[in-house]
């Protein structure tokens, strides 16, 4: 990749981890470049005019061009690799389960452990706390469809590592942090122990 590439990023968030995980399994020279969600610096003036109109994190800036969503920037880093399957079918599983992540997992999982481990329930709106079970809910069940998944299999989608993987592990082996019990899921256990051993690993920071 001849551009530079900067990431707009808060290192507390998985969304940008996941990117940043990519980049360093496949060697890929990413800058960084660091906000504080909580303080709204993705919400200025200037970051919505010159970074995302959107006001929000991950962004993958490649030259002088933008890219957000986190699952769209890996999928640009990745195109092309090992972490991305050559069959067709295992593709398209890969897919299945990077929108999986992104509609059934995160919106759950990710949005409880930013509520309890950096806002703090005592600073809860009562329109969030009245989210709290419902959320709860339907992270366990996106954590059960991921422990029947990978019950017969050693990765998400084909015989190796893909993007799949990336995306669901980044919120996945910290959704205890949201008060997910993950020794309820031995399968998710052995495919969070499996993660780290993939060359070119780093951990979330």
């Amino acid at each position: 990749m001849a551009e530079a590439l900067t990431l707009h990023e808060d290192p507390r968030s998985g969304n940008c981890y996941k990117i940043k995980l990519t980049a360093a399994l496949l060697s890929v020279p990413l800058e960084t470049r660091q906000y504080d969600i909580l303080k709204g610096e993705t919400r200025t003036d200037a970051f919505k005019s010159n970074v995302n109109a959107q006001g929000r994190i991950p962004v993958l800036q490649i030259g002088d061009r933008y890219l957000p969503e986190s699952n769209a920037a890996c999928w640009y880093l990745a195109e092309g690799t090992r972490l991305i399957p050559e069959d067709r079918f295992e593709r398209a599983q890969m897919l299945r389960w990077m929108f999986f992540e992104q509609y059934s997992h995160e919106p759950n999982i990710a949005t409880l452990r930013f509520w309890c481990r950096f806002v703090g329930s005592e600073n809860l709106s009562d329109q969030q706390r009245e989210q709290m079970m419902a959320k709860r809910i339907a992270g366990e069940d996106a954590l059960a469809a991921m422990e029947a998944h990978l019950s017969s299999r050693d990765w998400m989608a084909g015989s190796s590592a893909s993007l799949a993987d990336v995306a669901l592990f980044a919120y996945t082996h910290v959704a205890d942090e949201g008060g997910f019990d993950l020794s309820r899921f031995p399968a998710i256990g052995r495919w969070i122990e499996r993660v780290p051993t993939l060359d070119g690993f780093i951990p979330m920071t």
